[in-house]
């Protein structure tokens, strides 16, 4: 095939589309091959932007977290003030303030139209509702009380919605610098490095994660002890952890464990690592069996649907509330 790359004739008729590509190669020729190559660099990110809209807001995000990262890994170093919120084992720290203020503003001031919910401005009574715009759902230091004994699974994770359907997410477990990203439809990495869930599906050779925590109602307490008591008599391989959310949903995403449940925390804690464990090939879901609500504050995910099923079979839902609704 060859291109016409000299004068069009001054009365030559033709279609907007044709005209307008035959002016850009006419111009691509043009040029010196210096400048050829940065002009097929600059069509080849112009085609990635118009494919994927959020690309943009991921790349700025990505950088916000490595310097929340940063600033997480400094505070370690120092003296950690800690204080409570809803009970004596609902920490906070200046650190957890000094970091959401940090990633929300520089985003708001990127994205001003955009909306936002984090986890200390609802503590501190902002209305956590999702609505079809695009939303920031941002937990500045998932794993505080780790973070308050520097026990290193510490991370920072943000999820990104529109219309309400999480479009990427970002978790970055700060201490141990791993980044892992997921843009829906694109994959699941770490570090750049995809990762993938393990595939297992017999539950018996699995190892599962949940948290165990003070509850103030004693029948909730008993029934979160049974169901871990009723997970290791399956048998499974065991059940660890950590005290990160976002981080237990990665070691699943990444094959370093095959399940995790828990009810009772927020859309913050999920919202990151959701992206991810979808993307990386993993099942998510209600702890009831159905479809998985951000704003439910529940979620199983697991390996293979095999396995997210069991648990949901095995289990004792107790009420935990809702984030968009009061009394949580």
């Amino acid at each position: 095939m060859s291109f016409h790359t000299g004068e069009l004739k001054p009365n030559t008729q033709l279609p907007g589309e044709l005209f307008n590509g035959i002016l850009v190669v006419n111009f691509y020729f043009s040029c010196t091959k210096s400048v050829q190559g940065l002009f097929l660099i600059f069509i080849a990110t112009l085609c990635v932007n118009m494919s994927d809209p959020w690309q943009e807001c991921m790349n700025f995000c990505l950088d916000v977290t490595k310097r929340a990262g940063k600033m997480i890994r400094e505070a370690l170093q120092k003296d950690i003030t800690i204080m409570q919120k809803s009970s004596p084992v609902d920490l906070v720290t200046e650190t957890d303030h000094k970091v959401e203020q940090l990633i929300i503003s520089s985003l708001k001031e990127k994205y001003p139209t955009h909306s936002f919910i984090g986890e200390e401005s609802v503590a501190a009574g902002a209305p956590s509702i999702l609505t079809d715009n695009p939303t920031w759902i941002i937990d500045p230091i998932d794993g505080t009380t780790n973070f308050v004994h520097r026990f290193p699974f510490v991370s920072v994770s943000i999820g990104f919605t529109v219309k309400k359907e999480i479009e990427f997410g970002i978790v970055y477990s700060c201490v141990e610098d791993k980044m892992y990203t997921a843009q829906r439809g694109k994959g699941a990495f770490c570090n750049g490095v995809p990762i993938k869930v393990s595939g297992q599906e017999d539950i018996s050779s699995s190892l599962v994660l949940t948290e165990m925590g003070f509850r103030k109602e004693p029948e909730h307490f008993h029934m979160m002890l049974a169901n871990i008591k009723t997970i290791l008599t399956i048998p499974v391989h065991g059940i660890r952890s950590p005290g990160s959310a976002a981080i237990n949903m990665c070691l699943v995403a990444s094959g370093s464990a095959d399940a995790y449940y828990h009810m009772g925390i927020h859309c913050w804690d999920m919202a990151g690592g959701a992206a991810i464990v979808t993307e990386a090939g993993g099942v998510i879901m209600d702890i009831s069996g159905g479809p998985f609500d951000l704003m439910s504050r529940r979620l199983i995910v697991a390996s293979s649907r095999t396995i997210a099923e069991r648990i949901a079979k095995e289990i004792t839902e107790f009420p935990v509330g809702r984030d968009d609704t009061e009394g949580r």
